[in-house]
């Protein structure tokens, strides 16, 4: 039987099952339990049925697929959110085709403009270096959510990371500890800042010093090009043989942390007894690095599941509206970086 004569109801009847199971399988839905799946996919291969994604775009509106990007899968903290952003997506019946922009606003851009061009139904894109003069270039022809960052105005909906909020909450904890020369590892420059989330996690860390009494000392900013563990164990150590006396470190991710525990250790340093050292994000290494990793946990479900929420409601509801603004909760995790 030839592809492009094979209907949904002829898998149906040659499964046994209703069209409503076959559409449920091949369009990827949970609903089904194992041995029917089965029995419909073989169904499928027997016949060769091709889903026709186009009579179903004609039909509902919608392709069932939604575009995710990111700037590194192989970064730790978006490769988990990309996985959740899978799992929780094909609860609400829609696949996910991830792609990565790097660290430029070109392919940010792009990846709104590609979206369109391959009927996604949305586009939840985490942006990294998207800043208030691009956000008239997104308008609003696809279904688009900003995760993780804020684009000033109300182009787009925006699901925030509490960055300031959370960087703020890891300093004041140092000094709790009884840190009093606290240093700063992120990649920032006054001259070249365009990362959003690093600005911001950096004014988090001022204020916690301000409200402990304390001046941001520019000695005590770790030098490093890029938030890598390479480039953090390598800034730290600069530090240390600087001679820079400090007893705490804020890192702008747990990536840097990591790879400033490592350059602490080469150091000859050790952590948390001679200098604390605290993260952001959580990702799932920080409960079981040597020492486990303290650090800002936002609510990483609960920013995915606000992004979904906004995204399919963009969806079903085209018709203009300002966006919104979430901004997720966040806990302090305490492990034994820093006690």
């Amino acid at each position: 039987m030839g592809s492009a004569m094979v209907t949904m109801s002829d898998v149906a009847r040659l499964a046994g099952v209703s069209t409503m199971t076959v559409s449920n399988v091949v369009n990827g839905r949970r609903s089904v339990n194992l041995d029917i799946r089965r029995r419909v996919l073989e169904a499928v291969e027997e016949s060769g049925y091709v889903m026709n994604r186009s009579a179903r775009t004609l039909r509902t509106g919608t392709t069932g697929v939604i575009g995710l990007a990111v700037p590194a899968l192989s970064h730790a903290y978006f490769g988990e959110l990309s996985g959740r952003v899978v799992a929780q997506a094909a609860e609400l019946g829609y696949r996910v085709a991830v792609e990565q922009t790097g660290l430029h606003i070109e392919d940010e851009l792009d990846a709104v403009a590609m979206s369109r061009n391959l009927e996604y139904d949305g586009l939840i894109l985490s942006a990294l270096v998207l800043g208030p003069e691009e956000a008239s270039l997104l308008n609003q022809s696809i279904p688009l959510v900003l995760l993780g960052e804020k684009i000033y105005g109300d182009a787009v909906d925006h699901v925030v990371m509490p960055n300031a909020e959370g960087a703020k909450a890891a300093t004041a904890h140092l000094v709790e500890q009884g840190c009093q020369r606290i240093a700063w590892a992120s990649n920032y420059s006054p001259e070249t800042e365009l990362h959003n989330v690093v600005l911001d996690r950096l004014k988090g860390y001022r204020q916690g010093l301000a409200d402990a009494g304390l001046t941001d000392d520019p000695s005590l900013h770790v030098p490093m090009d890029q938030p890598s563990m390479e480039h953090a164990a390598d800034g730290i150590k600069k530090l240390v043989h600087d001679g820079i006396e400090f007893d705490g470190v804020v890192a702008v991710t747990d990536a840097v942390a990591f790879g400033v525990i490592r350059g602490l250790k080469d150091a000859g340093l050790r952590v948390p007894e001679d200098v604390k050292v605290i993260g952001f994000d959580d990702v799932q290494q920080a409960a079981f690095s040597v020492p486990s990793l303290s650090t800002i946990a936002p609510d990483h479900d609960w920013m995915v599941r606000s992004s979904l929420s906004l995204l399919t409601e963009r969806i079903k509801d085209r018709s203009p509206r300002p966006g919104r603004e979430l901004v997720a909760p966040f806990r302090l995790i305490v492990r034994e970086s820093t006690s």
